[in-house]
C-alpha cells in the first residue's frame, strides 16, 4: 500500500506537526511493531504516515512547556 498522496496534498494542517507525529509513530512501530507492516511491505515510515494522515493516531501537544 502506498502513501495516500492525495490526502497529504489536501491537508491544511501544520506540516511540521504532522511530521513530528509521523516520526514519533515510526519510532513506536520500530520498537513495538505493528500489524500493518505487512500491508506496507515492512516500510515503517509508510505505515506511520498513512496512520497519521488517516487520523488513526491520536496526539496532543503540551502547550505549557
Amino acid at each position: 500500500m502506498a502513501i495516500p498522496l492525495d490526502t497529504l496534498i489536501n491537508r491544511d494542517d501544520n506540516v511540521y506537526e504532522l511530521t513530528c507525529v509521523a516520526i514519533k509513530r515510526a519510532a513506536g512501530i520500530t520498537k513495538y511493531g505493528d500489524e500493518e507492516l505487512d500491508m506496507h511491505d515492512s516500510k515503517v515510515v509508510s505505515a506511520a504516515l498513512t496512520q497519521v494522515l488517516e487520523n488513526r493516531v491520536e496526539y496532543f501537544f503540551d502547550k505549557s512547556e
